[in-house]
């Protein structure tokens, strides 16, 4: 028709061959080089004339194959007969890449692609050119279709042109691309634009206004506008939205298309000659407003429920066309019967996720038309397609009308009756039943088929004579009986000759004269009118009797002036108004030697005469006991447990033989027999042998007969056994039989036939080890396989035995080809992606367990230690094997599990699979505490965050005054490493200053602070200062006293003591909880560090907290006083003494060994070699070693592992920074947790251990320094003692190291020391004194 639409023209295949109802057609059309690329259009049938269509959009100028179909419920018909068309020439799209190369002052080289859309064939192009902005200085020039670039020249200098390029089919040029440039001056890349302000939000677009960048000295061909759809965030991809051509001055964009109720962040950048700019900052978040659902569901489809319900199925909308709130989401169903369109109604499903809805209480055996629509909180979306169903064939819901009887004789009586009105009959009518019964005769009425829908009337025969009978007339199809006629009709048969009465006996007997007694007939067939008797001798001619009339209610009569001891005959009949009836004869001997008779005797049952149903009874009579036997009794029993019961007590006497029925089949009896004469019964006969009835056909059908879809191709039934009691056998299996049914539509009467004789059977034969069904079995189970796809089956089923099947059962239809996956997703496989994001990927069943087309999936997923509070699902309709598990918690365990889904249900799920998501930063800590407040001091505490996010490596606390403190502002940032020390002691407070905290925690990075004010002591309220402060000093221990201040507010609760040593500069807590009553307090000086001057000071508290400390006392040093054995004086006493001692003695062995002179000269060499030893001591310093054990000195040569003593760090070496870290909280050592730093001290030699028993660690210390953490305790003690070599080897070990380990101190907030070589290492074999 012209460049995007082609026109269809065909005619409807042949009536018999389109196997259903005509839903209508489809065009097909696909290009000829991309025979995938189908464009589908549904045309709805029309069944007039030549039908027509249209496929509108393809593209311009190109081979496309076009192709029709006709469709059906079921599925698409074959495709005609492909034929190939050309879309026409039309005018061609914007050329590509123009650019711009050799720019000179005057001229340049403008070069350019062809058009990506050609639309025709290319004759050539147009090259336009002007002075930006001056119209009448237009040129153009026109070239080839092979030129690709032009050299414009004949330019001016530094003056902008607008150049301008098409491109030129037959029917004409095309979209100019248009850009500007200045003559000599190359262009640049421009520059991002910047400032988006998004305004004017609609539910499909909104306006975003900006600041351009730098041009780079040329237009602006594009603007390029990228967004985040839906999910936002730094790890979202960013999508093409829209992009603006040949507007180079534009600062405001309306970006189209959006999708409503749909979050959005915006970026754009632009583009020049040279190329693209960087892009944009993001534009803040918006969401789109909500608005009707723009389809409605795809895939409907509609299949008979029942005989009042129709399934309808559909696919969903996806979650991106909700256009809304998908709480709001829901889909409303239209239906009406097809011959009344005006009577429609609705249903609403409110789930959004829904795809099945019954529809229930319809009219039986009625097509209806069917439409859906999706709805939000706005509105409603488009209706769908018509769909049309039909419920299924049902009983006729109303009995036949005008139903009449007539007695036509004594034993026929004729009913008619008229059809059941059509909206009532549910199906095909099969034919009629009569159910009829004589009223208070028959327990249960019987009936008389009639087959055949076109026979309206019936004759019953075969009735009682003179009966009433109650009628009934019903309708029925295939499925069953319908609806019995109502009021019951009441006719009686015609009156006839009765029967001869029964029980005729002759209760007293006289030589002269005999009573007889008798009963009315028991087929009186008509109103008795009266009785006759006739009598005879027997001997005497059979014409000779005497007879006597009596009335209809007469029961007896006596005859007299008989002979005596004669024999006679008695004939007795009854009479209607038809006249006599048969007469009843019995024989009398006038005699009165009369007695009961004898039972019968040898009852036998002859098996050739036994039936299912009945039995032959022969017997023997017994004596009559002089008086003629009038009648026998039979009695029956069923075994095992049965009662006797009488089965009838008016068998004629003359009889030998009895037939027995109303028997059940398959059952075990035993009979007995009584005669009855004048005098009265005789005894019982002895019971026969067990006799069994036969089998006979089973009485019912298999019961809860069901179909069910099992996989494409196959059905499962299901049904249970009949009872027990109805088998009437021996259950051998049962019989399944099915039949392929029409589409869904009226079928004819062949259609409907139930014994088809094209049905199919399936034989289970409890024989057969191949198909075995266990009859005793509650359920049981059997698969029709290799069914005809895409059909319906109608079932039904018989239980059979020896004899033959039972009646059917009620049909069952199903539809075959549709069924839920029979297997899980396969290679299920879950990434994570990021903190909040899980990537899951799988492969679709097996084709061969798909059991149709996938539709979608549903995934499953939970954290994995709760599911039933977390478990979320998220349904996948597009059957793409990819989904991305948004907002998930950060490093957590998450199972996931996969279930696809057809048509026809969901299919198993996969085995739960685990993935967990990466890492996050961590919450803010749960909460911040300040305790033990001072006005230098507290402690600063934290929980740990709700939301760790991963692993907590540590935490960052950062503090500092709220204003500066002497003009300076100090930060002071520490690091804790690990998660299970969450508190810091802070010591460096400035008294009253209210300081800020923030602590945040760290995983992979540091999450969010936690913030918090905090004001150092003292606290409103607190006591005053302790005043008197004094402290005195003995040989081991110091006492310090004091007075107590101003109370506060509240009373004093107790007292605390702070202390601060010389190498550190700072308070510190010493003494805590010391009663309120007590204003002194001792501590040992062995709890002090020796050499160390401590200065200490008294803070009073109450309720408010810490109040202000006492002054300082005087500085006390920690020094041990020395006994008087180790003072100078002494030792010098008794070196002189000793030395005194010493020249006498050798004084006098000088005199005595005069003449021992030679051993004099080796003494003195042995001196001599002495003092030359040390004069050779290294730097010229003599070596001295004293071993006394009363010197409180030791070599430092003799620590352990001989490592030099640390020395104290001086305040003066500490320093805030930005990494500056506390490393102690009262007293612990956080030798792994914190990062310290410290400036270097200088100093030469350190401390010496104290005495032997520094093994045992300090009953205490101040504020646990040294001693106190048993890592330090240990490296400072003493070597057991060694030989001087080993002393020396380990201090040149000591000293030939260069790294010098570390000292962590432990109170100071100073961070790592590391002792300084000093200008004078100690000398080899040199010892130090303190």
């Amino acid at each position: 028709m012209n460049s995007t639409t082609v026109q269809f023209l065909w005619n409807p295949p042949p009536q018999q061959f389109i196997n259903g109802i005509n839903q209508g057609y489809k065009l097909l059309a696909w290009p000829a080089d991309a025979p995938e690329a189908v464009t589908v259009v549904t045309i709805a049938p029309d069944f007039h004339g030549i039908h027509h269509g249209y496929i509108t959009n393809l593209k311009k100028f190109t081979a496309y194959f076009t192709s029709v179909l006709c469709f059906t419920t079921p599925g698409d018909g074959p495709p005609s007969t492909p034929q190939l068309v050309w879309t026409h020439e039309d005018k061609p799209g914007a050329v590509g890449h123009l650019s711009f190369t050799e720019i000179l002052d005057t001229s340049l080289k403008v070069s350019w692609q062809e058009p990506l859309e050609r639309n025709g064939i290319i004759t050539g192009y147009q090259i336009s050119w002007e002075v930006y902005g001056k119209n009448d200085s237009r040129l153009t020039h026109t070239l080839n279709s092979t030129t690709h670039e032009y050299k414009i020249k004949g330019l001016s200098s530094l003056t902008t042109y607008t150049i301008d390029v098409a491109a030129v089919t037959a029917a004409g040029a095309g979209l100019a691309t248009s850009s500007t440039i200045s003559s000599g001056v190359p262009p640049d890349l421009p520059g991002a634009p910047s400032n988006l302000v998004i305004s004017n939000i609609s539910p499909r677009s909104a306006t975003l206004q900006f600041r351009p960048g730098y041009d780079g000295k040329t237009a602006i061909s594009r603007w390029i506008v990228e967004g985040q759809v839906g999910a936002i965030g730094d790890e979202e991809e960013w999508v093409s939205l829209y992009e603006e051509e040949n507007e180079p001055d534009a600062q405001m964009l309306e970006i189209p298309n959006l999708t409503p109720y749909t979050h959005y962040r915006f970026r754009m950048r632009q583009v020049n000659i040279v190329g693209p700019s960087p892009y944009s900052q993001s534009s803040r978040v918006i969401q789109t407003l909500q608005a009707p659902p723009d389809v409605a569901p795809s895939s409907i489809s509609v299949r008979t429920a029942s005989e009042t319900s129709l399934r309808l199925r559909w696919v969903p909308l996806p979650d991106s066309q909700y256009n809304g709130n998908p709480e709001s989401v829901g889909y409303r169903v239209r239906y009406w019967r097809s011959d009344l369109p005006s009577s429609a109604l609705a249903q609403i499903v409110n789930d959004r996720l829904e795809r099945e809805l019954t529809i229930e209480e319809l009219e039986e055996w009625t097509e209806y038309e069917l439409q859906m629509q999706a709805f939000n909180a706005i509105g409603a979306g488009p209706w769908s397609e018509l769909v049309r169903g039909r419920t299924r064939e049902s009983v006729p819901s109303a009995a036949p009308a005008n139903v009449s009887a007539q007695a036509v004789s004594s034993t026929q009586i004729l009913l008619t009756w008229s059809s059941v009105p059509e909206q009532d009959q549910n199906g095909l009518i099969l034919g009629y039943k009569i159910l009829y019964r004589a009223k208070d005769l028959d327990p249960e009425p019987r009936s008389h088929a009639v087959r055949g829908n076109h026979t309206q009337s019936a004759l019953l025969s075969g009735l009682r004579k003179f009966v009433l009978y109650e009628l009934q007339v019903l309708a029925f199809t295939r499925i069953g009986n319908g609806v019995p006629s109502a009021p019951l009709i009441l006719e009686r048969t015609k009156d006839d000759a009765p029967g001869p009465p029964v029980r005729l006996v002759f209760p007293e007997v006289r030589l002269t004269a005999v009573r007889i007694v008798w009963q009315p007939p028991e087929e009186p067939n008509g109103v008795i009118l009266g009785y006759q008797i006739a009598y005879r001798l027997a001997s005497s001619s059979p014409h000779t009797f005497t007879t006597v009339e009596v009335g209809a209610t007469v029961r007896q009569f006596t005859a007299t002036e008989l002979a005596p001891e004669s024999a006679y005959l008695f004939r007795l009949s009854a009479k209607t108004r038809q006249g006599w009836g048969a007469p009843l004869e019995a024989t009398v001997i006038t005699t009165e030697k009369r007695e009961r008779p004898a039972p019968p005797r040898e009852l036998l049952v002859p098996q050739a005469e036994v039936t299912a149903r009945s039995l032959r009874l022969q017997w023997v009579p017994g004596s009559d006991g002089a008086s003629p036997i009038r009648y026998f009794t039979v009695q029956v029993r069923e075994l095992p447990g049965g009662e006797w019961q009488t089965y009838s007590s008016s068998i004629s006497h003359e009889a030998t033989a009895c037939a027995v029925d109303r028997l059940r089949p398959f059952t075990s009896y035993k009979l007995r027999l009584k005669a009855t004469n004048d005098i009265g019964d005789s005894d019982f006969s002895s019971e026969t042998e067990a006799v069994t009835t036969l089998q006979d056909v089973p009485g019912e059908p298999p019961g809860s007969v069901s179909a069910t879809p099992h996989t494409t191709s196959s059905v499962l039934i299901q049904w249970q056994p009949p009872r027990d009691e109805s088998l009437n056998g021996l259950l051998q299996g049962y019989r399944i039989y099915y039949r392929e049914l029409e589409a869904e539509a009226a079928a004819g009467p062949e259609a409907k036939t139930l014994k088809s004789p094209s049905a199919l059977r399936a034989e289970l034969t409890a024989q057969s080890s191949f198909k075995t069904v266990n009859s005793s079995s509650t359920l049981t189970t059997y698969e029709l396989t290799h069914l005809k796809k895409y059909r319906r089956y109608e079932v039904i089923m018989t239980a059979y035995n020896i004899i033959g099947e039972s009646p059917a059962s009620a049909p069952v239809e199903v539809f075959v080809g549709e069924a839920a996956p029979a297997m899980a997703p396969q290679n299920v496989q879950v990434t994570p992606l990021s903190a909040s994001q899980l990537e899951i990927t799988w492969e679709p069943p097996p084709p061969e367990s798909q059991n149709g087309n996938i539709q979608g999936y549903k995934i499953y997923y939970w954290e994995a230690d709760s599911q039933n509070e977390t478990e979320k699902m998220k349904v996948l309709f597009l059957p793409e094997p990819l989904v991305k598990l948004k907002n998930l918690t950060s490093h957590t365990k998450y199972l996931v599990s996969i279930s696809a889904f057809n048509a026809a249900g969901d299919g198993p799920k996969s085995q739960p699979l685990q993935g967990r998501t990466h890492q996050a930063a961590p919450g803010a800590p749960s909460y911040l505490a300040f305790s033990e407040i001072t006005s230098t001091t507290l402690n600063v505490s934290w929980g740990e965050p709700v939301a760790a996010n991963g692993v907590l490596q540590g935490y960052r606390v950062v503090y500092e005054p709220l204003a500066p403190v002497q003009g300076v502002s100090k930060v002071v940032t520490v690091d804790v490493k690990g998660n299970w020390q969450r508190w810091l002691k802070v010591r460096d407070l400035t008294k009253g200053v209210t300081y800020f905290f923030r602590v945040q925690a760290r995983t992979i990075t540091y999450g969010p602070e936690l913030q918090a004010n905090v004001t150092a002591g003292p606290a409103e309220g607190s006591p005053g200062s302790p005043r008197d402060i004094v402290i005195t000093k003995s040989s081991s221990e110091l006492t310090l006293q004091w007075s107590e201040g101003n109370a506060g507010n509240t009373p004093t609760t107790g007292y605390v003591i702070e202390a601060r040593p010389s190498d550190e500069g700072l308070w510190d807590m010493f003494v805590k909880d010391i009663p309120q009553s007590t204003t002194s307090y001792t501590v040992g000086l062995d709890k002090l560090r020796q050499g160390i001057t401590y200065e200490f000071r008294v803070v009073a508290v109450n309720k408010a907290g810490y109040g202000e400390p006492s002054s300082p006392s005087t500085a006390v040093s920690a020094q041990v006083e020395a006994p008087f054995y180790e003072e100078w004086w002494f030792l010098l006493v008794m070196a002189l003494s000793s030395l005194l001692i010493i020249l006498l003695v050798v004084f006098a062995l000088v005199l005595h060994g005069q003449h021992k002179k030679y051993k004099n000269c080796s003494a003195g060499k042995s001196i001599s070699n002495m003092e030359e030893s040390v004069t050779l001591d290294n730097g010229g310093f003599a070596a001295l070693e004293l071993n006394s054990r009363h010197l409180n000195v030791k070599s430092t040569f003799s620590k352990k592992n001989g490592t030099r003593s640390p020395p104290r760090p001086s305040p003066g070496g500490l320093h805030y920074s930005d990494e500056d870290i506390c490393n102690k909280y009262n007293g612990a050592v956080l030798t792994e947790s914190m990062d310290l730093k410290e400036k270097s001290v200088d100093a030469s030699e350190s401390e010496a251990s104290d005495s032997d028993y520094e093994d045992a660690p300090p009953k205490h210390s101040f504020v646990n320094h040294y001693m106190s953490d048993p890592t330090y305790y240990n490296s400072w003690k003493r070597r057991p003692a060694a030989s001087a070599q080993h002393r020396y080897e380990a201090v040149a070990g000591a000293e030939a190291g260069a790294h010098l380990h570390p000292v962590i101190t432990t109170q100071s907030a100073g961070g790592v020391y590391t002792p300084a070589a000093g200008p004078r290492a100690p000398l080899t074999g040199f010892s130090s004194f303190v």
